[in-house]
């Protein structure tokens, strides 16, 4: 076998190999959702951009702007983290989880989305291994694009101070000077519970932070 004809098997066989092994990552979609623009910045309804803001700043992650959204990916004990910030907007938020789970082809057990919830007490974390959208149109939009609503979400409390018919002012207004002081220490646990998710499985990292 001559050395040109040697060299080209090798490379074959280098590129099967690569893109076997990159088959075989293990890879979850992490999505935070938010309306994107100045006017939604510091408003409760962006919870979820405001979690995943956590990780990545803490980890030093850039985004990159993508179809539907923005992008970051970052490893952790062997698997592959995509960080997602849709740019469709929350009551469309499902198109982006939907094109960037078969893009990824990530499996929907391995989906983790990061959301406000006013059901919750301001500042508390509570992640839920399924369930409905609680008219929430974000999970709303998901549920309806991916047919199911079998999927894990982070909810974070903003609490319920409002009068009857006032929920959209409320969840769309800004943070009070005394909820943006307490913040950083509420958003703090994040990271942590989105790295126990994809290590340890929804059911024990449930056991381990929901009681906190």
């Amino acid at each position: 076998m001559n050395k040109k004809l040697f060299l080209a098997i090798k490379d074959v066989f280098f590129f099967v190999f690569l893109r076997r092994f990159l088959e075989r990552i293990v890879k979850y979609l992490i999505t935070g959702l938010g309306n994107i623009g100045e006017e939604y910045a510091d408003t409760r309804h962006n919870s979820g951009f405001l979690m995943l803001d956590s990780l990545v700043a803490e980890e030093k992650i850039t985004y990159v702007n993508c179809r539907y959204g923005s992008i970051g990916t970052y490893r952790f004990k062997g698997r592959l983290l995509v960080l997602l910030k849709p740019s469709t907007y929350m009551n469309a938020s499902g198109e982006a989880v939907r094109f960037w789970l078969q893009k990824e082809k990530i499996a929907l057990d391995h989906l983790l989305v990061l959301v406000d919830d006013v059901a919750l007490p301001f500042g508390t974390l509570r992640l839920k291994a399924k369930g409905s959208d609680g008219g929430h149109n974000g999970l709303k939009s998901i549920n309806e694009m991916l047919e199911t609503q079998d999927y894990a979400r982070l909810r974070f409390g903003i609490g319920n101070h409002f009068r009857q018919g006032k929920m959209i002012d409320y969840v769309l207004g800004k943070w009070t000077s005394e909820e943006l002081r307490l913040l950083p220490e509420c958003v703090r646990r994040a990271p942590d519970i989105i790295r126990d998710f994809i290590t340890i499985g929804a059911e024990r990292t449930m056991n381990l932070h929901n009681n906190k």
